[in-house]
């Protein structure tokens, strides 16, 4: 039986060989990062290493971080009890506070004039939250821009980064951010734990209250093994984006238009992330392509969300006027440093065989 094929990082990376030492050092370890004895005091070097290593990354003041028990947590802390305006391609710990919806383009690109127009037709805006890399085309967005028009209008500015982590430079999205959320299982790190960073404390009001811990921005005692974890991670963020990743996706698309003249690759035209490629053909459903590629053991995602069995289209491809029909077929691949041209080959393989077999049934 062939190797298992994963290609479906942005939904949540191998956890990293640093970061499994340093759990299980930490794990092996006993002690509350908020006690004053020795043991307590080992604990709490782990946490404070592990911050100041994020910092170093983000170039930023260690006292700027917040952990949290994930991206989810972050977004919610940073966005709830404020009037929202984010855009239309959000994922859905953001979307669900939105308030109004700045639109996006065809690739799937902020729509900046409108968001200048809105910003100054409702007075009651206070908090715009645009994501720096959409998880399902792989489109980066113009933090910058964004930032200048944001912040001229005097509101602030909340990024999700959780996609550019390890595909981007994340110091210049964080040197614009009012405030920003990362997850740890995106860039190597375990399930569990994320980021929020804030300018000051008055960006954010604490979800968790009670204890002193993370200077009383989030009660609770620290997940110290999954803490360790996510700093060992991000430590090797800089090696990440130095891995040539896009010249695999380009050879996967390169490969897909050879073999569909009606591919559709979503996104295309604007600036990419390497590591994803969101494609579909017409009357190739996402769920058939995904469940044909698990028997043979090639893990992919879909464009679509899927809730009680039944497939619904993308949110993020109909902001970008897709039609409901085409964005069923679009089909996810993300991949990342251990990623080979051999997995690519694989589900090229896989892949054309569907194809080849829809068209025949078409003739």
């Amino acid at each position: 039986m062939a190797e298992p094929i994963y290609l479906d990082w942005n939904a949540t990376a191998p956890l990293k060989q640093a970061a499994r030492e340093a759990m299980r050092a930490a794990l092996d370890d006993v002690g509350n990062a908020s006690s004053p004895h020795g043991p307590g005091r080992r604990a709490r070097r782990r946490v404070e290493d592990a911050r100041a290593i994020l910092a170093r990354q983000l170039n930023i003041d260690p006292t700027r971080i917040v952990f949290t028990s994930g991206a989810t947590e972050a977004n919610t802390t940073a966005l709830t009890g404020a009037h929202v305006l984010a855009s239309a391609i959000e994922h859905p710990s953001v979307a669900v506070w939105a308030k109004s919806k700045i639109p996006v383009d065809a690739r799937g690109l902020i729509d900046l004039d409108a968001l200048d127009r809105m910003l100054g037709d409702d007075p009651l805006l206070s908090i715009v939250a645009v994501m720096a890399v959409n998880n399902e085309t792989g489109v980066i967005q113009p933090i910058g821009e964004v930032a200048d028009i944001v912040h001229r209008h005097g509101r602030r500015l909340h990024v999700d980064a959780v996609q550019a982590a390890g595909r981007l430079d994340l110091a210049p999205i964080a040197a614009v951010a009012n405030t920003m959320s990362l997850s740890a299982h995106k860039l190597g790190g375990p399930q569990g734990i994320g980021a929020l960073l804030l300018t000051d404390d008055l960006c954010a009001t604490p979800l968790l209250r009670g204890g002193s811990q993370e200077r009383r921005r989030r009660a609770g005692t620290e997940n110290v093994a999954a803490i360790a974890g996510f700093g060992a991670a991000a430590a090797e963020l800089q090696h990440d984006r130095a891995t040539d990743v896009a010249s695999l996706r380009d050879a996967l698309e390169a490969g897909l238009k050879a073999r569909a003249d009606d591919l559709v690759i979503y996104g295309e035209g604007a600036p990419r992330v390497g590591n994803t490629s969101c494609f579909g053909a017409p009357d190739l459903p996402a769920e058939t392509v995904l469940m044909a590629l698990d028997l043979e053991q090639i893990a992919v995602s879909s464009g679509s969300a899927c809730s009680s069995g039944a497939v619904e289209p993308s949110p993020v491809l109909l902001a970008m006027g897709v039609d409901p029909t085409a964005a069923r077929t679009a089909i996810r691949v993300s991949m990342g440093p251990t990623s080979t041209r051999a997995d690519i080959d694989r589900l090229l393989s896989a892949w054309g065989s569907l194809y080849d077999r829809r068209r025949r049934r078409a003739a």
